[in-house]
């Protein structure tokens, strides 16, 4: 585990207030929500900076994959709602608003993000609001036994707008999704896996409320992430990338064959012209573990 820098960073991450950066492993980013003592709730002007992290590791060549967790016992409770209620207060005075938009990439810097490198979840605990509405739109998810998952949003009289509703659709179906939506109900993981948004779930850490940082890459839903970021770090990056897009294009435009042609329109001269695709095949025909260059796509 690293809280340092490593030597194969081409550019340095944008400062954080909010999370904390680790390098566990080659290739790999682990962002940790930091703001346990309130559920790692999450402060409007958090999201620009999570927003800004996340374009930083999409354009850092040396990275492949992020993972996401929590410091504590939560994942990420959502909006802070003391600032919410703040700012409904500042707009009853006629006062300026005390909220900043949120960023193209949404809640989080997540919830809305089209990013072209995978980020994985390792929910170790709460995740509502707009924890949730981040986790609809990860790549992969990993939970503990212990976590929870929820859009409670109509039992405060807002609603999950950050884009969680169109995506559940069409991960766990119209009356799932009418479920979580329309009552506000906690899932626990094991519904989440049978629902379709969580790949895995773990035993709990032994300590479920510890907030020593130095825990968190030994917490067993980590430990799983770890292991899923390996796989896909040890693959072509072009071809993860590639296949990601491809993935996104299918769920959000809906039409399979639309996405292929826009895929193969968008993707395969590229793909054809990197080195990857010729170190990967050569590889193969040598009998040999290919070695990867970082990608330029």
């Amino acid at each position: 585990m690293s809280t340092s820098l490593p030597s194969t960073l081409h550019t340095k991450p944008p400062p954080q207030t909010y999370a904390i950066l680790q390098f566990p492993q080659p290739y790999t980013i682990l962002i940790i929500f930091n703001r346990p003592r309130h559920l790692n709730s999450i402060p409007s002007s958090v999201h620009h900076d999570m927003h800004l992290l996340l374009t930083w590791f999409d354009n850092e060549p040396s990275l492949r994959v992020a993972i996401v967790t929590g410091l504590g016992r939560a994942f990420c409770a959502g909006a802070d709602l003391k600032e919410w209620n703040q700012h409904n207060a500042a707009r009853a005075a006629g006062k300026p608003s005390v909220r900043q938009p949120m960023p193209g990439g949404g809640f989080a810097g997540l919830s809305r993000r089209t990013g072209k490198k995978p980020v994985i979840g390792a929910v170790n605990g709460v995740a509502f609001g707009g924890g949730m509405e981040a986790v609809a739109n990860l790549d992969m998810v990993v939970a503990c036994r212990s976590a929870t998952f929820s859009l409670p949003e109509v039992k405060r009289g807002v609603v999950a707008a950050a884009g969680a509703l169109p995506r559940i659709v069409r991960t766990v179906g119209r009356m799932r999704a009418m479920e979580m939506a329309l009552t506000g109900r906690a899932l626990t993981a094991v519904e989440g896996e049978k629902w379709g948004f969580v790949n895995y779930v773990t035993e709990d850490h032994a300590d479920l409320k510890s907030e020593r940082v130095e825990d968190v890459v030994g917490r067993p839903v980590v430990k799983k992430a770890l292991e899923l970021a390996e796989m896909v770090a040890g693959n072509s990056p072009d071809s993860v990338i590639i296949s990601k897009a491809g993935i996104n294009a299918g769920w959000e435009d809906g039409s399979v064959e639309n996405a292929t042609r826009v895929q193969d329109l968008l993707w395969s001269e590229k793909l054809a012209a990197g080195e990857n695709i010729r170190e990967g095949v050569l590889a193969f025909v040598e009998k040999r573990g290919p070695q990867w260059r970082d990608s330029k796509l």
